[in-house]
């Protein structure tokens, strides 16, 4: 549930940012502009908040306020920002679709489809990260330090 309320949380809070930005954009010179840049700004705002900070803290901004992380598997170790790059064009491009092709296609009798490469556990990314409850971070990495000393 923390995950979902943490998901919840980012895209509000990227969307009142760029709502934040709307006045600059509307005397951009067009709607079409108006519009392109404001399109520009929630791309960038998005990238920041789950690529760059999560790179910083481990966590996007929702994330930090929910007490989640963002670890690499298997070693429980910082994500790189190849991995944080495929994660988030993962979730701006192919997530946003699924229930457009849902709608469009009759239900199927032999269960939920998953993209290629796709993981069959929900707490696992397409890019080789997992989600945490940071406490249970800090509990792991003390029994990792236990078992080295």
């Amino acid at each position: 549930m923390r995950r979902y309320l943490a998901v919840g949380l980012d895209a509000y809070l990227c969307l009142l940012a760029v709502g934040l930005l709307v006045r600059s954009c509307l005397h951009a010179g067009g709607t079409w502009r108006a519009i392109a840049l404001l399109v520009v700004q929630l791309i960038a705002l998005s990238f920041a908040n789950q690529v760059l900070l999560t790179l910083a803290f481990r966590a996007s901004a929702g994330k930090l306020i929910m007490g989640v992380r963002v670890i690499r598997l298997p070693d429980a170790g910082r994500p790189g920002f190849r991995l944080l790059v495929l994660r988030w064009l993962y979730g701006l491009l192919w997530l946003p679709r699924q229930p457009w092709r849902r709608l469009r296609r009759p239900a199927a009798p032999s269960g939920p489809e998953r993209p290629p490469g796709r993981p069959a556990e929900p707490y696992e990314d397409v890019a080789g990260v997992r989600q945490v409850r940071h406490s249970d971070l800090r509990s792991y990495r003390a029994a990792v330090q236990e078992r080295t000393d």
